[in-house]
């Protein structure tokens, strides 16, 4: 079992934890690059990071079902958009706030890049899941 924290003494995070801690014996899952590529490989949401967050977030909830997990039982997460400036980020932030990833709350890194491996590619998470 996962034990998330807000610091007290830390700024408040807008929906993730300064900390999460796992205990020894506890399976971790780790959920390589997550894509929004839907099964054909075709590219979801051309030019719209919100829209590909969405996927993104989709296959990684199947990626991690395989495993026997969810997108709740996330403990970290790295979100990498494509973007010079804030807003795409935000946009892509406020999709992860929606989803199941805010239910941990998980400790997150949110990163502006200025490209990802597929042509097109706006957005990619990484997690990393404790099993239950």
């Amino acid at each position: 079992m996962a034990q998330r924290t807000v610091v007290p003494g830390l700024f408040p995070p807008p929906d993730y934890a300064h900390l999460a801690v796992v205990e020894a014996g506890t399976r971790l899952v780790f959920a390589a690059g997550a894509v929004p590529l839907d099964a054909d490989g075709n590219l979801v949401g051309p030019d719209d990071p919100v829209v590909q967050a969405g996927q993104v977030i989709a296959n990684l909830a199947e990626a991690l079902a395989a495993a026997g997990c969810g997108l709740s039982d996330v403990i970290a997460s790295t979100v990498y958009v494509v973007a010079s400036d804030p807003e795409p980020l935000g946009q892509v932030w406020q999709v992860v706030r929606e989803s199941e990833l805010a239910a941990g709350p998980h400790t997150s890194t949110l990163l502006g890049v200025s490209c990802l491996g597929y042509p097109g590619q706006l957005v990619e998470i990484t997690a990393t899941a404790a099993a239950s």
